[in-house]
């Protein structure tokens, strides 16, 4: 038995890491402990449920209002790691600035930052969208043609990017890509980078545009951008999507090719 003495003793310790870490607590509630509650008690995924709450509340074809919708699903009701509207904005000056005309997504989700990249390009761009779960992509298709967005336009490609580099040359006849937008699973930002290398796709100016580099993290890619001395790259500091109190960030990447 631990003594009431030894107990009280750690009372202080116990609320300092309450305090410095509330807002990783409320992380984890928000976004882990709500979501197996409500996955159980509706019978439905996160994804539909914010599919349905932004059918509800959204205006068709209209992509700021669809946007808002998620935001404010996300903010209010339950969390969903979409890119957000602060960093959002960010993305959309730098695709403003660089008007891409081909521009591959590794991460649609639920189709937030795909309508979000879509929206911005120039007229005749084409944005090709991966998403390896194929129920997350069957709600990313369904929120891509409500802001009213074609297969000309937006192209959802649904298996794991790993699979899906390799082939841009042979079955979707790409040569070069403008722009990237890398948010699926952080542990593939560097070997997707390097497939995008070794496979030649990646042109002087290429873009890339890669979030959570900070938080969760993307150590061995940011260590790697040190290194190898193909990009000239800063980090785009933020706060985490929907959340006070985390620090995130954004790496920028403009390719330089081989030296």
């Amino acid at each position: 038995m631990v003594s009431p003495a030894i107990a009280f003793a750690f009372i202080p310790l116990l609320l300092t890491l309450i305090i410095r870490y509330r807002f990783y607590f409320v992380l984890f509630y928000r976004a882990v402990l709500v979501r197996i509650w409500k996955d159980c008690v509706t019978g439905l995924s996160r994804e539909e449920r914010a599919f349905q709450y932004v059918l509800t509340h959204a205006t068709p074809g209209d992509t700021d209002s669809i946007l808002d919708a998620f935001d404010s699903w996300c903010s209010k009701v339950e969390y969903i790691s979409n890119i957000g509207p602060k960093k959002g904005k960010i993305l959309d000056r730098l695709l403003m600035e660089q008007s891409p005309l081909t521009v591959l997504e590794l991460g649609a989700h639920c189709g937030y930052s795909t309508v979000r990249i879509a929206r911005a390009l120039p007229l005749g761009a084409r944005l090709y969208s991966v998403e390896m779960d194929q129920g997350n992509a069957a709600i990313a298709e369904k929120i891509i043609r409500l802001a009213g967005f074609d297969d000309d336009t937006v192209e959802l490609i649904v298996n794991p990017s790993d699979e899906v580099i390799p082939r841009l040359r042979s079955d979707y006849q790409l040569e070069r890509l403008d722009f990237v937008f890398m948010d699926h699973w952080k542990k593939c930002y560097l070997p997707d980078l390097q497939l995008l290398e070794s496979y030649g796709l990646l042109g002087k100016g290429s873009m890339i545009v890669a979030d959570n580099v900070l938080f969760p993290g993307a150590p061995k890619f940011l260590r790697y951008l040190r290194k190898c001395g193909l990009y000239e790259w800063k980090i785009h500091r933020a706060t985490l999507e929907y959340s006070k109190g985390i620090r995130d960030g954004m790496a920028e990447l403009i390719y330089q090719g081989i030296k």
